[in-house]
């Protein structure tokens, strides 16, 4: 019989077609769970432990939540055999069309290729990756109190080895009894933190005015200066107590005049040794070595006088003898080390020698005989020359250098010839300082009587300064001025108020331009032409 009237008997029928009692078949019972392996677990531990892998094992965690998250990891993994397999079936490579391309297209190809060879269009050009500046700003105003309320002027800078320390020496250049007045040396470290503009790192008092100072170029510590007295001073800053390490003192081979500049020569008998150059108004370019007693003893020295400057044309009119011979400064060749170019209080420039062997007919108790190394005489200012600057770009086959004097002019000379290739009428007052940029073959500084840094590009233009920076308000001269060679945007200028100010230069200064060389190079062939 059927269980229920209105059931089908397929419903009473079990699972393996038995029959089942009605009570057994809706029973409660507990049947064990089934269990399935994950095989994509395995397959993907597997695939993150691979040895190809260029990033570290990713570690997954399961959760009892009913969704996850993914994030995607940028694991570099190496292709599968399967997928190369699948790829290199897939691209398909008509090799004949290809080649009968490339032989279509091989004169055009080869054309263009020569034309971009040939161009000169990048020449010179390299990748800038500093922000650029298109102003000129006055990052430090500087100055000595003390040395202001006696009315110093500076007198010289220098930079340092590491180009991070800036030294003035304050003097007189002007009236006044400079013999006798105090004068001092100031450092400041402007990569020091709480730099304070109006108290130097390092004071140092000269009991005589100090005229000119220069960093020795490989140890920052060594500061060289000449005094109104004739004499020369070494200072270690790095010593607190008595930084002086070594002087000439007063002796027959001090200088009779005044030290107008103080250079460090390399010592071509010792190895990373330097010698010390001094000039003086006294005639004498005189080179000293050290001693271990402190003593700085001359070692050789040359005497410009009337009777060795080489005749010609332009020294017909050569007749207040001594005041012709004063020296006021002297720049030596980038490459030619024995050659060098003086300035005399006479408006002349003079190209000399290191490796001079004439006797300079000069009457001095000197100990070391004196050479007259003047070869060379170019056509003169109309006074004194005050500063000159050899091109530390120009090739050697044509050496430039600028001077400038009291006629506020700078002449751009060539050592080929006598005659200036440019004469520039850059203030009506005195210019007393210039100098050719270490990193723009076409860019100089000079100082003027104005109280102005004039910039000068002769790529904008030879005629007139890119840019004039007022240094004082009150119109004072500018005694000096140095390019950074280290920290190449920065130009520090020292005036007769006793203030130095570091300026930070634009990117249109100290950014070199496509065959810039070559532009100076033409520049200075045009006009000789």
């Amino acid at each position: 019989p059927r269980p229920f009237p209105w059931e089908p008997a397929e419903r009473a029928v079990g699972v393996v077609g038995s029959r089942l009692p009605l009570a057994a078949m809706f029973a409660d019972r507990t049947v064990p769970g089934a269990e399935v392996e994950s095989l994509w677990r395995s397959a993907r531990s597997a695939r993150c432990e691979a040895k190809s892998c260029q990033t570290g094992k990713i570690s997954t965690v399961e959760t009892a939540v009913q969704s996850h998250n993914s994030q995607d990891a940028s694991v570099q993994t190496d292709q599968s055999k399967d997928a190369v397999q699948d790829f290199q079936q897939e691209v398909q490579v008509d090799y004949t069309s290809l080649l009968s391309f490339l032989q279509r297209v091989e004169d055009a190809v080869i054309k263009e290729l020569n034309k971009n060879w040939k161009s000169r269009a990048f020449d010179g050009f390299e990748v800038n990756w500093t922000d650029q500046n298109e102003r000129v700003l006055c990052l430090h105003t500087l100055s000595y109190p003390e040395a202001q309320d006696q009315n110093l002027q500076v007198t010289s800078l220098s930079w340092n080895a590491t180009g991070s320390v800036v030294a003035c020496s304050y003097g007189r250049l002007d009236g006044g009894d400079w013999s006798t007045e105090k004068s001092y040396v100031c450092t400041w470290n402007l990569d020091r933190r709480g730099l304070n503009p109006q108290r130097p790192d390092l004071v140092v008092d000269v009991p005589s005015s100090v005229m000119c100072v220069a960093f020795h170029p490989s140890q920052p510590a060594l500061i060289a200066g000449g005094l109104f007295s004739g004499e020369l001073v070494v200072w270690d800053t790095s010593r607190t107590e008595d930084p002086v390490i070594w002087r000439t003192g007063m002796t027959d081979d001090t200088h009779t005049d005044p030290v107008y500049q103080v250079d460090w020569l390399p010592d071509a008998k010792h190895r990373n040794h330097h010698r010390l150059l001094s000039v003086s108004t006294d005639g004498k370019i005189l080179v000293w070595r050290e001693e271990r007693d402190g003593r700085l003893v001359l070692a050789e020295g040359f005497a410009v006088v009337a009777q060795q400057v080489p005749r010609s044309a332009q020294l017909k009119k050569l007749a207040w003898g001594e005041a012709a011979i004063g020296v006021t400064s002297l720049s030596f060749s980038h490459f030619d080390p024995c050659m060098f170019i003086v300035g005399v209080e006479g408006g002349y420039s003079l190209k000399c020698s290191m490796a001079a062997e004439t006797p300079a007919l000069h009457r001095t108790g000197s100990s070391v005989p004196l050479k007259a190394p003047a070869e060379l005489t170019f056509s003169p200012h109309s006074g004194p020359v005050y500063s000159v600057s050899c091109s530390p770009f120009h090739r050697q086959v044509l050496n430039l250098f600028l001077s400038c004097g009291t006629d506020g002019q700078v002449h751009l000379h060539s050592t080929l010839q006598t005659q200036p290739l440019l004469s520039l009428q850059l203030s009506k007052k005195y210019l007393f300082c210039v100098r050719w940029s270490p990193v723009r073959p076409l860019v100089f500084a000079a100082a003027s009587g104005e109280g102005d840094v004039h910039l000068f590009d002769f790529e904008r233009s030879s005629q007139k300064p890119a840019l004039s920076i007022k240094q004082a308000a009150s119109d004072r001269p500018v005694y000096c001025v140095e390019f950074n060679a280290k920290q190449t945007r920065l130009l520090a200028a020292g005036d007769a108020a006793g203030t130095v100010r570091v300026w930070q230069l634009s990117s249109d200064f100290t950014e070199q331009g496509p065959r810039e060389m070559n532009h100076l190079e033409q520049l200075a062939s045009e006009i000789m032409d």
